[in-house]
C-alpha cells in the first residue's frame, strides 16, 4: 500500500511540473514586459548567446523553445517570440524581450503587454 501511495505522489508531483502543464497555465498572460540588458557574450538559459537583433525573450515558466505572441497593449503591435531564457526577475514584469522584439511592439522600458501561446 505504501508503494502505491508513493507511487502516486511521484504521478502527481511529475504532471505539475511538466512542460506541457507549464505552457497550459503559463501562455496567456496580461502584465508587464521590460526589454532585456544586453551584455556581449552572455549566453541564455537555452546555452545560445544572447542576440540582441533576434525575437526572443526571457519567461519564468515557459518551456525553452515555446512560441508566443507578444502584443503591446498602448498601440496594438505584436511580434512572435522565441522563448529562450529564464526571467525576468523582477517583481511584476511577466516577459523581458529582446531589443529586436521591443523594436517591432514600439517601446523602449516597460509596457503593459499580453503574451499568448501559439
Amino acid at each position: 500500500m505504501k508503494d502505491r501511495i508513493a507511487l502516486l505522489g511521484i504521478v502527481i508531483l511529475a504532471c505539475q511540473f511538466s512542460p506541457s502543464y507549464l505552457a497550459r497555465t503559463s501562455a496567456d498572460q496580461i502584465g508587464i514586459a521590460s526589454v532585456y540588458s544586453v551584455e556581449s557574450g552572455r549566453r541564455t538559459a537555452s546555452g545560445q548567446e544572447l542576440n540582441r537583433e533576434a525575437l526572443t525573450a526571457a519567461h519564468r515558466t515557459l518551456p525553452l523553445g515555446t512560441k508566443v505572441t507578444v502584443t503591446n497593449k498602448s498601440n496594438g503591435h505584436s511580434v512572435v517570440v522565441t522563448i529562450n531564457d529564464r526571467g525576468p526577475f523582477v517583481r511584476g514584469r511577466i516577459i523581458d524581450v529582446s531589443p529586436a522584439a521591443a523594436r517591432v511592439l514600439g517601446f523602449s522600458g516597460l509596457t503593459h503587454v499580453t503574451v499568448n501561446g501559439e
